[in-house]
């Protein structure tokens, strides 16, 4: 990453940070693209309120306690969007990418978590939007392979 292209991330980040509250509740929070309907699909914060929630507590690598964590199915959102394929390639805000199988979102309840411990989750703590396996229902979670598709500050998920 080049010093202009660090800069200009620094910048993105400090301003997602400073309008953490109310007014970014309207901004787009997940963009889908690739095989997705339109090729494009944009999610606030108001279109997944809407759609059905739900909750589980679990334990993280990155958490002392085991949080209990909110919001919507992965499953769901990729219904929502449209999506036909075998693969998401999911972007965080810092750039981290890594391919997740559709698969693992209809075999296990993968959320799209929004809350955790009841308190919205902000840049600040991982969010606003994060991806959460249930790790305490199935042993085969505890892997590294499934903590890797742990991704916190999502950004973006491509259909592919």
């Amino acid at each position: 990453m080049n010093l202009r292209h660090g800069a200009l991330r620094a910048a993105l980040l400090a301003t997602l940070l400073a309008t953490a509250g109310p007014a970014a509740a309207e901004g787009v929070l997940l963009t889908l693209t690739g095989a997705v309907r339109d090729g494009r699909v944009e999610l606030t914060r108001a279109d997944l309120e809407a759609m059905d929630w739900h909750q589980f507590a679990t334990s993280t690598s990155v958490t002392s306690h085991r949080p209990e964590f909110r919001g919507v199915l992965m499953r769901d959102i990729l219904a929502e969007a449209g999506a036909e394929g075998t693969s998401v390639r999911a972007t965080a805000l810092n750039d981290y990418v890594v391919e997740i199988p559709i698969e693992d979102f209809h075999r296990f309840d993968v959320l799209l978590a929004l809350s955790m411990d009841g308190v919205p989750l902000t840049p600040r703590d991982k969010g606003p939007v994060w991806i959460v396996y249930p790790r305490d229902d199935h042993a085969i979670l505890a892997d590294i392979r499934y903590d890797m598709r742990w991704v916190w500050q999502l950004v973006a998920l491509h259909v592919q």
